[in-house]
């Protein structure tokens, strides 16, 4: 498994979250920080993970430079 996982939605005791390789993996929300939710990152750390909250503003705003490309390239 990757070292960040994207939480991608919470489905009842589950969040659903992808790796780097683009695989999901489905873990207990018991093994998880409390108030994790959709689109937080997390890191493994120890024998469970943390938010990784600098990780998801760098990726919020890598999507909002790309975003932004696209829309001046639009004819």
């Amino acid at each position: 498994m990757s070292n960040i996982l994207i939480v991608d939605r919470i489905e009842g005791e589950f969040a659903v979250c992808e790796d780097e390789s683009l695989v999901f993996h489905n873990i207990l929300l018991s093994q998880l920080p409390g108030g994790v939710r959709e689109g937080d990152c997390l890191r493994p750390q120890g024998d469970g993970y943390v938010i990784d909250k600098d990780e998801a503003a760098r990726r919020k705003a890598l999507n909002k430079r790309m975003f932004d490309q696209l829309k001046k390239a639009k004819p």
